[in-house]
């Protein structure tokens, strides 16, 4: 017991259903802390107005930085039936593995803040598996076998910590834009000749609820694939949310997530949305040498727990992994791919395109 940290559980999470007695989660489809032997249910909020995670002032924060505690080990006694069970420092939610009460730790200490705002599961564990089925079916590379065979492995529900960040953004640019000039040359073939010109300017736009990751313990490729959340629609943090799922708390801190992440991204939609903003105004045809420099001004932050389906599949030895969002249903995964069928493919292609040019060069 001396070399873990000792850490305790909210009572409010291990709800236990008034009916048979079976430990309540928090269930999707109804939004309420549901018994899942009975169907007993009861609602998370009281009578008070459901409130949203409040914006915070980003220079404001106390906790900025990263929170890696490696394998930092915790004990938690479960108050149901004693057993101690051994967490990863950074878990916050869990199951008792010997009688399956929910443990909902708590959501900060020393070193970090806790979560704002959740947004909760809308996506039952079902309606998440059918969203994968109809999801690898739709694949065209896929071997039809692996299409058949393709059945998610044990589900798993976690909220993973996001940090959003909003900003009054003024940017500052130069570029130059070209418009084109078709003509006919002295033997009737039509050219094109582009007239460049100098262009400056000021561009100013609200960032709201920029996303930006908080862990790097998970396929960030794979949950790029996900990665669109309502998260306006967020409620403030209750642990009854938690109850029956995995979670855990950010160590990617605010700095690094703001500057590595959230800056960056803003900046590729600032580049994409002034560029077509000269091609608008300008009546451009291109643009180049777009040059930016931006001032970030105002930024507040949410620290949010999303909801996420995790499992996988196997296909041939070879597991392929696959997330579910939890809000919204959409599926981002890998498949296993016919060398075949993407030979097939391609010569179809070949095909198509010899045919017209065929026709085409004897109309």
């Amino acid at each position: 017991m001396d070399e873990y940290k000792v850490a305790d559980t909210m009572n409010e999470t291990d709800r236990k259903c008034p009916s048979c007695g079976g430990t309540m989660d928090f269930d999707p489809a109804t939004g309420d802390l549901g018994c899942p032997y009975c169907g007993w249910h009861e609602a998370v909020e009281s009578e008070e107005e459901t409130r949203s995670a409040a914006e915070l002032r980003f220079e404001d924060a106390e906790n900025y930085e990263n929170c890696d505690w490696g394998a930092e080990k915790k004990t938690v006694v479960c108050k149901s039936c004693g057993a101690e069970t051994v967490y990863d420092a950074l878990e916050i939610a869990g199951e008792c593995p010997y009688c399956g009460s929910n443990q909902v730790m708590e959501a900060q200490d020393a070193k970090t803040m806790a979560p704002g705002g959740v947004v909760p599961f809308k996506i039952t564990k079902k309606q998440a598996g059918e969203k994968f089925i109809k999801w690898i079916k739709g694949r065209l590379f896929t071997p039809r076998k692996a299409k058949k065979q393709a059945k998610p492995d044990a589900f798993k529900g976690i909220y993973l910590p996001y940090w959003t960040f909003d900003t009054d953004t003024h940017s500052t640019y130069t570029a130059r834009y070209g418009i084109d000039i078709h003509y006919k040359d002295r033997n009737g073939n039509v050219r094109t000749r582009t007239h460049w010109h100098f262009t400056s300017g000021m561009y100013d736009k609200f960032i709201n609820d920029q996303l930006a990751r908080a862990t790097d313990r998970h396929d960030t490729d794979l949950l790029s694939k996900i990665a669109t959340f309502d998260t306006e629609s967020n409620v403030e943090y209750k642990p009854e949310y938690l109850a029956g799922y995995a979670s855990e708390r950010y160590s990617i801190g605010l700095k690094d997530a703001w500057e590595n992440d959230a800056k960056k991204a803003i900046r590729r939609g600032l580049e994409y949305e002034i560029d077509r903003h000269i091609r608008i105004t300008r009546h451009a045809d291109h643009v180049a040498g777009l040059m930016i420099k931006t001032n970030y001004n105002d930024i507040t932050f949410k620290y949010l727990l999303l909801p996420i389906w995790i499992s996988s599949f196997k296909y041939k030895d070879k597991v392929y992994g696959f997330v579910v969002n939890g809000q919204n249903g959409h599926v981002g995964g890998r498949a296993p791919i016919s060398a075949l069928r993407v030979a097939i493919a391609i010569v179809l292609g070949i095909t198509a395109v010899g045919l017209l040019w065929y026709l085409f060069s004897n109309v």
